[in-house]
């Protein structure tokens, strides 16, 4: 099962996608894949808080970019959050390619993506994405920020259409756009 989680910053998202995943989980150990890069005091900060919160049955894997590799290492059956596409796809589109491997462009980040998705399927894993909706600014003016807005959206997008459940949190309150009949 792919479950696509957004919302906008702090609205709650980390919190209802790890509900979704310790539901699945069924007491099996949980899955985190952390795309989080800590580059300064606040990101520190915030991942210390995300790490305190979740129970001792999370297993964390650290993939600033290599995503599918931290998936493979996720047993068949068992759930895996994925936390945050927003911070990936960033980390994708602007690291210089020295580390872990190099620039991907969209349409190889996509399909890197793609990958993760089908072998979530195929291995019967529940995959919980998490992404941040950061559209509903005022639209950017410089290239580079809007390159990536545009770059996230149609990852929101083409998830959104493979997801069996698409979920956006508003103010800690989930809201269900798309439910597969079957969860």
């Amino acid at each position: 099962m792919i479950v696509f989680v957004s919302g906008g910053a702090r609205s709650g998202k980390s919190h209802i996608a790890e509900q979704c995943i310790l539901h699945a989980a069924n007491g099996h150990p949980c899955y985190y894949v952390a795309t989080a890069s800590v580059y300064d005091d606040e990101m520190a900060e915030r991942v210390a808080r995300h790490q305190a919160d979740r129970a001792v049955q999370w297993v964390t894997l650290e993939a600033p970019l290599a995503i599918d590799q931290a998936i493979d290492q996720v047993p068949s059956g068992h759930a895996v959050l994925l936390d945050c596409l927003t911070l990936w796809v960033s980390q994708v589109m602007f690291h210089d390619g020295e580390e872990e491997a190099p620039p991907l462009t969209n349409t190889e980040a996509l399909a890197l993506l793609g990958r993760c998705v089908n072998d979530a399927r195929h291995r019967n894993l529940t995959l919980v994405v998490v992404s941040n909706d950061i559209n509903e600014a005022p639209l950017p003016r410089d290239p580079d920020t809007w390159r990536y807005l545009e770059w996230l959206q149609g990852f929101h997008r083409w998830l959104a259409v493979r997801a069996d459940s698409v979920i956006e949190v508003v103010a800690g309150q989930p809201m269900e756009w798309k439910e597969d009949a079957d969860t």
